[in-house]
């Protein structure tokens, strides 16, 4: 078995794991708990956290794949994305923090500080993250080996999910006693010294191994054109953006769910009482790690678009069934989502090791490499698809007349159940739809890495078998 395409060992796969770990503490508190921090704590309306949330993402139309084409450029002792991870592990922090502090300015003055401080974030992100998910193509080359990969940092990323949401709520109510804006600075200020030295230890314990074909040459223009005539591409980054628009949309609201609409809005558990927001994240996060554990075995036998596929139709049914749950029954409402997250969990690695595969497509048909560029472009997507999301949820909240921290109409009401239900399962309906234009079945998976492997050992600079050696730590 050559270099890049060897199994990995058990402290590289939950080494890697660990950065997305970190990355969670950060996404997740954006995709949970952002909106309702920004309308019932930070004090800004819904609807100018939906138009900020949809604005920033024009920067990133910029921003990705300029961070996409800097870090395939990038070349170290270290390799090419590998000292992305670790040169940006601070700033993120300091960011993310800054994000959660609430300043003493007017109502304008606040508007600009969510703005520069959201986008700084979004930025350090993006030089953080593409980077790291460029990593998944080039740890190996082997496309079960990535799913593989991708499933352990998604358990370890759903590990971070399940804290967050958890216990994020209590420990915001614990350190601000009373002042939720002191709370959540707190508490962001823990997650974010986490995240730091996960980013440290990802560093640390991974290796590149597959490189670009020696003959390339370096050319971001055409790396752009090969990805727009990829067709598969294309299908996987609308399905990105439809897939984030659900995750946003639902993330977004479920607070506003449980604040609401649930009638039960804490649960005496071990002893002691903990949110019922709380309890229907983690238990559902749980129940999303246990999903990912079928990931691998399912896409061997059924190929990862058709299992995609499959999982997003069934995935919509049961989220549309959340519009009739009557208030008064949490218990059902907490089961029917663990349900949920369980077939859901499913995708969590496959959209990555997607990536990776389309990635290989563009290499076997155009004789070169932009791993980063392709994650970079589908990371647009996906961040798009989040904004989307976000900015739809809170226009819609405002549209139907939501008034935070305050007794809600029943058309408020009736708008927060529709975006708990059917509004995000027709963005899954979309996601579903736009995989039936992605061409790589399972036939196709294999037979891309058996020939790209083949390619790799029998070219260096030189002309003479491929001898190149991994990267060092």
């Amino acid at each position: 078995m050559s270099t890049s395409a060897r199994k990995l060992s058990l402290l590289e796969k939950v080494g890697y794991g660990l950065g997305d770990c970190g990355a969670n503490f950060v996404f997740q508190t954006q995709l949970i708990f952002l909106m309702s921090f920004y309308t019932d704590v930070f004090g800004i309306s819904a609807s100018v956290v939906g138009w900020m949330f949809l604005v920033s993402r024009l920067w990133d139309a910029v921003n990705d794949p300029m961070i996409g084409a800097l870090a395939d450029r990038t070349n170290t002792r270290w390799g090419k994305f590998r000292p992305w991870v670790l040169f940006t592990a601070i700033p993120f922090a300091f960011c993310f923090v800054l994000v959660y502090t609430t300043p003493d300015l007017g109502d304008k003055g606040k508007i600009v500080w969510a703005y520069v401080t959201y986008n700084l974030l979004m930025m350090v992100y993006t030089a953080n993250n593409i980077p790291y998910s460029a990593l998944t193509g080039v740890i190996s080359s082997d496309s079960v080996e990535r799913t593989n990969l991708t499933a352990w940092r998604f358990l370890l990323a759903m590990t971070a999910s399940f804290v967050v949401q958890t216990f994020t709520p209590d420990l915001v109510d614990y350190f601000g006693q009373g002042n939720s804006a002191l709370g959540y600075q707190l508490t962001i200020t823990l997650w974010a010294v986490v995240a730091t030295v996960f980013f440290v230890i990802t560093f640390a314990t991974t290796k590149e191994r597959v490189h670009p074909p020696a003959s390339q040459k370096s050319s971001v223009g055409r790396d752009l054109r090969d990805l727009l005539n990829n067709a598969s591409w294309i299908a996987l980054a609308v399905m990105t953006l439809f897939y984030f628009v659900y995750l946003s949309m639902r993330g977004s609201i479920g607070k506003y769910y449980f604040d609401y609409y649930v009638d039960q809005q804490s649960i005496e558990l071990f002893g002691g009482s903990i949110s019922s927001f709380g309890v229907f994240n983690g238990a559902g996060q749980l129940a999303s790690m246990a999903g990912i554990l079928l990931s691998k075995p399912l896409s061997m036998r059924f190929g990862k678009r058709d299992l995609f596929r499959s999982v997003l139709l069934i995935c919509a049914a049961i989220t549309a069934v959340f519009y009739w749950l009557p208030p008064s029954n949490v218990t059902t409402i907490i089961g029917l989502q663990c349900l949920l997250q369980f077939i859901f969990g499913v995708t969590i690695p496959l959209t990555w090791s997607m990536m990776a595969d389309v990635a290989d497509l563009s290499e076997w048909i155009n004789y070169r490499r932009a791993t980063a560029m392709t994650f970079a472009a589908t990371v647009f997507a996906l961040k798009l698809g989040l904004s989307l999301g976000g900015a739809l949820a809170g226009w819609m909240l405002d549209a139907f007349g939501y008034v935070p921290n305050s007794t809600q109409s029943e058309q408020a009401i009736h708008g927060i159940r529709l975006m708990m239900s059917f509004f995000p399962a027709v963005a899954f309906l979309l996601a579903a739809a736009a995989l039936l234009f992605y061409k790589i079945d399972r036939h196709t998976e294999s037979t891309l890495c058996d020939q790209l492997e083949e390619r790799r050992r029998a070219e260096d600079p030189s002309g003479q078998p491929n001898t190149q050696t991994e990267s060092t730590s």
